[in-house]
């Protein structure tokens, strides 16, 4: 009889499983669906990306020495994916204020899907769609002249960082998504927290010739490590290791990993905590 039980509760767990799977594909899917039949809502993953390249490509590209010499279009491009990567977080939180503000939430809660699908189906729907951007960076770099110079592993390891780390990210957004109720309150503090980490960093200037304390917050900027460690992965400019720098840009790639981790481990439970209690209140 006990084995019985046993035998039937594992069946009922791998069903809940394989339905919380299907639930939030569906979710997803439906995110995809919006994404093609609303092509002006690609414009920060399609058309931004693109002019971020080439503006500043052409722009600062004979105005800025790079540290040990080399071209500046490259070193800029690990700049220029770290932060498109970090600006992915707006629009998975715009995406779920609008569900929450136009009774999708509430609708899709009167269905029999399990806890939490929404907001996974969010988070994979963000993913798929940070995908596109990285592969248009990397088209438009190589119109402006970026080339990636390491060897087949390297550079798919750091595209697979690029992956990870837009992962962690999206759950800021689904956070932010949760912890503010309307579209334009989200752009609002997505712009003042967001915008400025992106830009304190060694994103389109090496640290070095940042000033006091914002080159201290630059060496520690997780947005410092992850295009420190694509311009090393890629062996572009830049990316070798100042010998007497701090732990993050001695180990940019490993730093990276610790806070797409960290992010992940925190961002996810409390913005599911947080989301549930806004829908039940």
């Amino acid at each position: 009889m006990s084995t019985a039980t046993a035998t039937a509760t594992a069946t009922a767990a791998r069903a809940r499983r394989a339905g919380a799977v299907a639930d939030t594909w569906v979710i997803a899917r439906r995110g995809l669906l919006h994404m093609r039949r609303q092509p002006e809502a690609l414009a920060d993953a399609t058309i931004q990306p693109i002019m971020f390249v080439l503006l500043f490509a052409y722009v600062f590209g004979g105005a800025i020495a790079v540290p040990g010499g080399g071209s500046y279009r490259e070193f800029l491009m690990g700049g220029i994916f770290a932060q498109t990567i970090v600006f992915g977080a707006f629009g998975v939180a715009i995406a779920l204020a609008y569900d929450r503000t136009n009774g999708a939430i509430d609708r899709f809660h009167s269905l029999p899907i399990a806890r939490g699908t929404v907001l996974a189906g969010h988070a994979v729907a963000s993913l798929i769609k940070a995908l596109l951007p990285i592969a248009l960076m990397s088209l438009a770099g190589l119109v402006v002249g970026w080339r990636i110079h390491a060897g087949v592993l390297d550079a798919m390891g750091a595209y697979a960082l690029m992956i990870a780390f837009s992962f962690a990210i999206i759950w800021v957004g689904v956070l932010l998504g949760s912890l503010v109720g309307t579209p334009e309150g989200v752009q609002g503090v997505a712009f003042v927290a967001i915008f400025p980490i992106t830009f304190v960093a060694s994103t389109f200037v090496p640290t070095s010739t940042l000033p006091g304390v914002l080159r201290t917050f630059a060496e520690w900027n997780p947005v410092t490590a992850l295009a420190g460690a694509l311009r090393h992965l890629f062996g572009n400019p830049g990316g070798v290791p100042p010998a007497d720098g701090p732990w993050p840009l001695l180990h940019p790639v490993a730093y990276t990993l610790i806070w797409a981790v960290g992010i992940v481990v925190v961002c996810a439970p409390v913005a599911m905590r947080l989301y549930q209690r806004s829908i039940a209140s």
